[in-house]
Protein backbone atom coordinates (compact mmCIF):
# COMPACT_ATOMS: atom_id res chain seq x y z
CA UNK A 1 0.00 0.00 0.00
CA UNK A 2 1.39 3.29 -0.70
CA UNK A 3 2.19 5.97 1.77
CA UNK A 4 -0.70 8.47 0.56
CA UNK A 5 -3.30 5.94 1.43
CA UNK A 6 -2.28 4.73 4.37
CA UNK A 7 -2.32 8.45 5.41
CA UNK A 8 -5.54 8.23 4.06
CA UNK A 9 -6.85 5.86 6.44
CA UNK A 10 -5.57 7.34 9.43
CA UNK A 11 -7.46 11.05 8.09
CA UNK A 12 -10.67 8.04 7.76
CA UNK A 13 -10.05 6.98 11.91
CA UNK A 14 -9.68 3.41 9.95
CA UNK A 15 -8.04 1.11 12.22
CA UNK A 16 -6.47 -0.11 9.40
CA UNK A 17 -4.35 2.78 9.20
CA UNK A 18 -2.11 1.16 12.05
CA UNK A 19 -2.14 -2.81 10.30
CA UNK A 20 -0.88 -1.26 6.96
CA UNK A 21 1.16 1.30 8.98
CA UNK A 22 2.92 -2.12 10.91
CA UNK A 23 3.45 -4.13 7.10
CA UNK A 24 5.25 -1.67 5.66
CA UNK A 25 7.00 -0.08 8.27
CA UNK A 26 7.71 -2.17 11.50
CA UNK A 27 11.28 -3.67 10.30
CA UNK A 28 12.32 -0.21 9.78
CA UNK A 29 11.32 1.21 12.87
CA UNK A 30 12.62 -1.80 15.13
CA UNK A 31 16.10 -1.45 13.54
CA UNK A 32 16.07 1.92 14.33
CA UNK A 33 14.83 1.69 18.04
CA UNK A 34 17.33 -1.33 18.23
CA UNK A 35 20.33 0.73 17.43
CA UNK A 36 19.58 2.68 20.73
CA UNK A 37 18.28 0.61 22.81
CA UNK A 38 20.06 -3.07 22.30
CA UNK A 39 17.25 -4.91 23.66
CA UNK A 40 14.97 -6.96 21.38
CA UNK A 41 11.60 -5.95 24.15
CA UNK A 42 12.12 -2.40 24.93
CA UNK A 43 12.35 -2.12 20.45
CA UNK A 44 9.44 -3.93 20.37
CA UNK A 45 7.53 -1.85 22.66
CA UNK A 46 9.27 1.53 20.97
CA UNK A 47 7.30 0.30 17.63
CA UNK A 48 4.00 -0.20 18.83
CA UNK A 49 3.75 3.06 20.85
CA UNK A 50 5.38 4.70 17.37
CA UNK A 51 2.31 3.13 15.78
CA UNK A 52 0.39 4.79 18.54
CA UNK A 53 1.64 8.25 18.36
CA UNK A 54 1.16 8.20 14.76
CA UNK A 55 -1.99 7.76 15.37
CA UNK A 56 -2.61 10.31 17.66
CA UNK A 57 -0.70 12.90 15.25
CA UNK A 58 -2.50 11.91 12.19
CA UNK A 59 -4.39 13.84 11.69
CA UNK A 60 -4.19 17.01 12.38
CA UNK A 61 -0.20 16.28 10.60
CA UNK A 62 -0.03 14.78 7.22
CA UNK A 63 3.84 14.15 6.64
CA UNK A 64 5.29 14.30 3.49
CA UNK A 65 7.37 11.73 4.05
CA UNK A 66 5.60 9.00 5.87
CA UNK A 67 9.16 6.73 6.66
CA UNK A 68 10.59 9.73 7.65
CA UNK A 69 7.79 10.67 10.39
CA UNK A 70 7.43 7.21 11.67
CA UNK A 71 11.30 6.83 11.88
CA UNK A 72 11.45 10.52 14.06
CA UNK A 73 8.90 9.15 16.35
CA UNK A 74 10.96 6.16 16.60
CA UNK A 75 13.89 7.09 17.92
CA UNK A 76 12.49 9.89 19.94
CA UNK A 77 10.87 7.39 21.88
CA UNK A 78 13.51 5.08 22.04
CA UNK A 79 16.03 8.02 22.69
CA UNK A 80 13.39 8.70 26.07
CA UNK A 81 13.51 4.83 27.07
CA UNK A 82 17.56 5.21 26.73
CA UNK A 83 17.60 8.03 29.02
CA UNK A 84 15.52 6.15 31.55
CA UNK A 85 17.74 2.93 30.89
CA UNK A 86 20.92 5.38 31.01
CA UNK A 87 20.56 5.14 35.32
CA UNK A 88 21.23 1.20 34.81
CA UNK A 89 23.73 1.71 32.33
CA UNK A 90 22.77 -0.75 29.86
CA UNK A 91 24.08 0.31 26.24
CA UNK A 92 27.71 1.19 25.91
CA UNK A 93 27.38 1.35 22.33
CA UNK A 94 25.02 4.47 22.03
CA UNK A 95 26.96 5.70 24.66
CA UNK A 96 29.86 5.96 22.23
CA UNK A 97 27.98 6.70 19.42
CA UNK A 98 26.69 9.63 21.16
CA UNK A 99 30.51 10.42 22.41
CA UNK A 100 31.57 10.66 19.20
CA UNK A 101 29.71 13.76 18.17
CA UNK A 102 30.73 15.34 21.65
CA UNK A 103 33.55 17.70 19.96
CA UNK A 104 30.90 18.95 17.44
CA UNK A 105 28.14 19.92 19.49
CA UNK A 106 27.82 21.69 22.30
CA UNK A 107 29.08 20.23 26.38
CA UNK A 108 26.86 22.99 28.00
CA UNK A 109 24.66 21.51 30.29
CA UNK A 110 22.70 24.60 29.71
CA UNK A 111 19.42 24.09 28.29
CA UNK A 112 19.73 25.58 24.96
CA UNK A 113 16.00 27.39 23.81
CA UNK A 114 13.99 25.98 21.28
CA UNK A 115 15.24 28.39 18.89
CA UNK A 116 18.65 27.91 18.90
CA UNK A 117 17.88 24.13 18.83
CA UNK A 118 16.18 24.96 15.40
CA UNK A 119 18.99 26.94 14.08
CA UNK A 120 21.79 24.47 14.79
CA UNK A 121 19.72 22.13 13.42
CA UNK A 122 19.38 24.05 10.59
CA UNK A 123 23.04 24.46 10.33
CA UNK A 124 23.76 21.14 10.38
CA UNK A 125 21.41 19.99 7.68
CA UNK A 126 22.88 22.69 5.78
CA UNK A 127 26.32 21.53 6.33
CA UNK A 128 25.00 17.60 5.38
CA UNK A 129 23.53 19.27 1.85
CA UNK A 130 26.60 20.52 1.51
CA UNK A 131 29.31 17.07 1.77
CA UNK A 132 29.58 14.36 -0.74
CA UNK A 133 26.94 11.90 -0.69
CA UNK A 134 28.82 9.26 0.41
CA UNK A 135 30.10 10.89 3.65
CA UNK A 136 26.53 12.09 4.01
CA UNK A 137 24.99 8.51 4.35
CA UNK A 138 27.51 7.29 6.59
CA UNK A 139 27.33 9.94 8.96
CA UNK A 140 23.72 9.36 9.06
CA UNK A 141 23.40 5.92 9.06
CA UNK A 142 25.91 6.64 12.50
CA UNK A 143 24.23 9.45 13.92
CA UNK A 144 20.69 9.18 12.89
CA UNK A 145 20.13 4.92 12.55
CA UNK A 146 22.78 4.31 14.96
CA UNK A 147 24.06 1.58 13.27
CA UNK A 148 27.17 0.02 14.03
CA UNK A 149 30.42 0.62 12.13
CA UNK A 150 30.66 -3.11 11.10
CA UNK A 151 26.99 -2.50 9.30
CA UNK A 152 27.94 0.60 7.98
CA UNK A 153 31.07 -0.71 6.54
CA UNK A 154 29.24 -3.61 5.15
CA UNK A 155 25.91 -1.65 3.63
CA UNK A 156 28.56 0.93 1.62
CA UNK A 157 31.09 -1.93 1.20
CA UNK A 158 34.24 -0.48 2.81
CA UNK A 159 36.49 -1.30 5.57
CA UNK A 160 35.54 -0.70 9.63
CA UNK A 161 38.68 1.26 9.00
CA UNK A 162 37.42 3.43 6.19
CA UNK A 163 33.90 4.55 7.63
CA UNK A 164 35.97 5.32 11.15
CA UNK A 165 37.88 7.80 8.81
CA UNK A 166 34.80 8.58 7.49
CA UNK A 167 33.35 9.41 10.22
CA UNK A 168 36.33 10.94 12.17
CA UNK A 169 37.08 13.30 9.02
CA UNK A 170 33.51 14.47 8.82
CA UNK A 171 32.84 15.02 12.44
CA UNK A 172 35.89 17.45 11.90
CA UNK A 173 34.91 19.16 8.94
CA UNK A 174 31.45 19.77 10.99
CA UNK A 175 33.23 21.33 13.85
CA UNK A 176 34.89 23.72 11.46
CA UNK A 177 31.43 24.69 10.12
CA UNK A 178 29.86 24.89 13.27
CA UNK A 179 32.59 27.71 14.27
CA UNK A 180 31.99 29.40 10.98
CA UNK A 181 28.77 29.36 11.35
CA UNK A 182 29.08 31.17 14.83
CA UNK A 183 28.20 28.29 17.09
CA UNK A 184 30.69 28.35 19.81
CA UNK A 185 31.43 24.32 21.16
Amino acid sequence: MEDSEIIQLYFARNERAVEETSKKYRNYCTRIAHNILSNAEDSEECVNDTFLGAWEAIPPKSPAKLSSFLGRITRNIALNKYDYYMAKKRNKKFDTILNELNDCLSSSDNVETQYEEAQIAESISKFLHNIKEDQRNVFLRRYWYSDSLADIAARFSISESKTKSILFRTRKKLQIYLQKEGYFL
